[in-house]
């Protein structure tokens, strides 16, 4: 691209920036310091604004950048990620979203404690949560660093870097100042520009082969150089039974995964009621499908038109599709109308990350405040300080997550985010269910089924080719790999359920059936949420 093109798309950058941080100054003067105001900006949203940033706080640059990219790559393999996504949120719907809404107040944590001794669950539910949230974290690092190397004209390793660094520091700025209440906002402009920008690219894909999906599927097909192989299950995950168990433990990951995200289970707080959370969900729902149909389209879409090599040949993981797609829709690398188009597509993913990364700093700030702080210094810990303390954890985590941003550069986003998944799902998702629905549930249960989860999890990831042993490695040179799945969820799900099960039935403390009692009338009807 050219100065001037790059300087257009740098604008529209700069443009949203200085939006979101607008937003964020003029709430940080109308906020009031409590720890209610900074969690869960006062429970003051309505289900349609709670819908709309849920909707963009899970449409991440996984779901923008990388499943197009997949999808490009992989053909009919890439669209499983958008289905799993998508089906999650059944289990959200009409599992978890009331339940959780009136049973905790910020975190978590808030939900298991209710019946249990607090502070060794509130150790073990705030470690898995920010272990998960950092996870998440480095996928949407990496895809803005992929996504600006390619603004300024390449795959710079320094532009990469510089903009990983740039993010996260944004990030700390937006929950530092303005809680969640700037952070809500953000998510609300943001999904409206993403919904918008998928959609004119879809039409635009759509009116570039006269409306006919079929032969936009026979082009992909025939660009791919894998022929019908192209839209037929088993390209990526279909070559031999390790592949196809690696599908199988992604697919568990991604349905299973989003009910234990710390950063979506804190969005069911900022409502005032449990009916108003269920309202967000079912506006999220139709959000989120609606995006998902449309990345259906652009990966095919960057298939046909972009092709898979050159798609390849600007990102090995094919994180930026979707760019690629935009600037040959426009008329072309060296046409206006290709730059301008480039250029708002790339900002819109930018501000996807943007406001991404700031509902999950803030999620994860609010764990190691409300749960880890509050439960070592729960009897000093005063409402103001605890918001202090979460201020101060957005900065460390944040430095955590640029060190890791850069070490994993080279993967695929919508991969990472299904490490994460896994992970939330192995840790956070028993634990959740257990204290819910079972009656005899005990500390010990609680505390084996987080950390029988998080640490096979975690375990299992350093021992698979996503780490060692192999060219897309984080470490090629080196070989420790003895896990064959890159995604662990097969194993450490059932793991984590299991460890549940087996710290409840060998524990000696007994079940307190009066705070199950309570807990159960309190999520069912609501009597006594906060």
């Amino acid at each position: 691209m050219t100065g001037d093109h790059q300087t257009l798309a740098l604008l529209l950058f700069a443009g949203f920036v200085a939006i979101t941080l607008a937003i964020t100054t003029w709430v940080s003067r109308n906020r009031h310091g409590s720890a209610e105001e900074f969690y869960a900006g006062g429970r003051l949203f309505s289900p349609m604004e709670n819908g709309f940033a849920i909707a963009g706080d899970y449409l991440s640059a996984a779901s923008f950048l990388g499943i197009s990219g997949l999808i490009a790559l992989f053909g009919y393999d890439g669209l499983l990620y958008s289905v799993g996504f998508l089906v999650a949120w059944l289990i959200v719907l009409f599992l978890v979203a009331e339940l959780v809404r009136n049973c905790g107040r910020f975190t978590l944590a808030d939900v298991v404690a209710s019946r249990m001794r607090e502070r060794p669950v509130r150790i073990a539910a705030g470690t898995s949560s920010v272990t998960v949230s950092v996870l998440y974290l480095v996928a949407q690092m990496v895809g803005a660093g992929s996504l600006v190397a390619l603004l300024l004209g390449g795959t710079s390793g320094v532009a990469q870097s510089w903009t990983v660094v740039g993010v996260g520091a944004l990030m700390v700025i937006y929950v530092s100042l303005g809680g969640m209440r700037a952070t809500t906002w953000i998510q609300i402009v943001k999904a409206v520009l993403l919904m918008c920008g998928a959609m004119a690219l879809t039409v635009l894909v759509l009116v570039r082969f006269h409306g006919d999906f079929d032969q936009l599927l026979r082009t992909a097909a025939d660009r791919s150089g894998h022929g019908e192989r192209f839209l037929a299950p088993g390209l990526k995950y279909g070559g031999d039974w390790t592949a196809r168990l690696d599908f199988i433990s992604l697919g568990l990951a991604l349905v299973l995964g989003t009910a234990g995200l710390p950063h979506i289970l804190s969005r069911f707080y900022t409502v005032p009621t449990a009916r108003a959370a269920r309202r967000s969900v079912v506006w999220s729902v139709g959000l989120i499908g609606s995006f998902y149909l449309m990345t259906i389209v652009l990966g095919f879409g960057a298939a046909a038109i972009v092709g898979p090599e050159a798609v390849r040949g600007s990102n090995a993981a094919g994180n930026t599709a979707v760019p690629l797609l935009a600037l040959d829709l426009g008329g072309g690398a060296d046409s206006t109308g290709g730059t301008v188009l480039f250029a708002v597509v790339a900002a819109v993913a930018f501000a996807t990350i943007l406001a991404v990364v700031a509902g999950i700093t803030l999620a994860s700030s609010a764990s190691v405040a409300h749960d880890l702080y509050a439960s070592l210094r729960r009897r000093n810990a005063k409402p103001r300080s605890e918001v202090a303390v979460a201020r101060a954890a957005a900065s460390g985590i944040g430095v955590v997550a640029i060190g890791l941003g850069l070490l994993a550069r080279d993967l695929n986003v919508a991969f990472l985010v299904g490490l994460a998944f896994a992970v939330a799902a192995s840790a956070n998702l028993p634990v959740l269910l257990y204290s819910l629905f079972w009656r005899n549930f005990t500390t010990r249960g609680a505390v084996w089924s987080v950390y029988g989860g998080l640490l096979p999890a975690l375990a299992l990831v350093l021992l698979s080719p996503v780490v060692s042993g192999g060219p897309n490695s984080l470490f090629p040179g080196v070989d420790f790999q003895y896990f064959p799945l890159e995604n662990p969820g097969l194993v450490s799900i059932p793991l984590g359920f299991l460890a549940g099960w087996l710290g409840t039935v060998t524990s000696r403390e007994p079940a307190d059936e009066a705070k199950h009692a309570e807990t159960e009338v309190r999520s069912l009807t609501g009597a006594g949420a906060a």
